[in-house]
């Protein structure tokens, strides 16, 4: 329920212009970045190479794996990190910030970031919930952050939940069907856009990450059994077929599947908690998103490529790389801080992501 007093829909004209000046600022501190460092300009090629990059990267630590000269847990990580850069590509490339002229390039790039990232939807689907997210973030008909579990009290479901985004739609998908139904019947919500969703929740699983999440799951239930009967000494063994198809399961779990969670969980949990949920005023920028900077979240910062840090500037300036966020965060932080977006606002973990309640 919408808690808005008089006095914040008063202040909502004052948020407008307190966008219109941080988005002023960071544009300025965009160009001039780009004017002192030229090769800056080449954003097609940077996004490129850095597509290449991390997949030649990732490619490469697979390699050294099953040679055996790196152990697991630096594939894990090492994994981790290089998704984490295409995940902002994807982003960047679902804003069409790059080969807006060559839908070519720029399609074989979103295939190539959701290979190497399978356990997500599919990039060009996940396009138009996501132009939606900027429109109404923060409000019911926002399945995107919802589907991360955005504006749900902190309990065991959500903590499972957090990178599980199969089971995460299982669970929350029927409440969250009902918010859109009712929310098309009090014209909240276009039947087009309802529409969208449904094909969403129909096809954006499809294929990768259906197969995916069907290999993590047989792969827990594998070995949940053998934990099982160890424990209570019941002998079961697996069946010699089962036991054939685990000669290529288990590297892909380490190579590609836990690394993906691992960085899944890294960035959901930060976007879930910076995004505001529930109490927010439609298209109000400065309620949408909060910064999460503090030394504490570092472990989680370096798998989601300092997502809490920057992702509020992207609210503010939408068609801006992420690179370039990087590079302009600390003028870009000096101006929000001076607006009133709000930093490290950690009320929100007990009050289920609202902006104004208290409890």
């Amino acid at each position: 329920m919408n808690t808005f007093t008089d006095t914040n829909l008063v202040n909502v004209n004052e948020d407008e212009l307190k966008t219109k000046i941080i988005r002023k600022e960071v544009q300025i501190a965009s160009k001039e970045l780009r004017a002192k460092y030229t090769f800056l300009r080449h954003q097609n090629g940077i996004g490129f190479f850095i597509f290449s990059c991390s997949i030649a990267m990732i490619i490469l630590t697979t390699i050294l794996y099953l040679q055996g000269i790196i152990s697991a847990w630096i594939v894990l990580f090492s994994v981790a990190f290089w998704t984490s850069l295409l995940h902002e590509l994807e982003h960047d490339l679902i804003h069409f910030m790059y080969f807006k002229k060559n839908k070519w390039i720029q399609n074989f790039m979103l295939l190539g970031v959701w290979i190497f990232r399978p356990m997500t939807i599919n990039p060009w689907l996940r396009r138009e919930i996501h132009f939606h997210h900027h429109r109404v973030s923060g409000t019911r008909t926002d399945v995107e952050e919802r589907g991360l579990t955005n504006g749900e009290k902190w309990n065991l479901i959500r903590l499972m939940t957090v990178a599980d985004i199969l089971l995460g739609g299982i669970l929350r998908g029927n409440l969250i069907r009902k918010d859109i139904i009712d929310a098309v019947k009090k014209g909240e919500l276009a039947k087009e856009q309802a529409f969208v969703f449904k094909k969403v929740k129909m096809y954006g699983m499809m294929p990768f990450t259906l197969l995916l999440y069907f290999i993590w799951y047989f792969f827990l239930i594998h070995y949940s059994i053998h934990f099982i009967s160890n424990l209570f000494n019941l002998g079961y063994q697996s069946s010699t077929f089962i036991q054939a198809q685990f000669q290529w399961i288990h590297p892909l779990v380490i190579i590609l599947i836990l690394p993906n969670l691992f960085r899944m969980y890294c960035l959901h949990f930060i976007t879930s908690n910076m995004h505001y949920y529930g109490d927010v005023e439609a298209g109000n920028i400065m309620q949408q998103t909060q910064v999460l900077n503090k030394w504490y979240f570092i472990p989680f910062q370096l798998f989601c490529f300092n997502f809490g840090s920057t992702h509020a500037i992207h609210h503010f300036v939408v068609n801006e790389t992420f690179y370039i966020r990087q590079l302009t965060a600390t003028k870009a932080h000096s101006v929000m801080r001076e607006q009133g977006v709000r930093f490290n606002d950690l009320g929100t973990f007990t009050r289920a992501n609202r902006y104004f309640m208290t409890t």
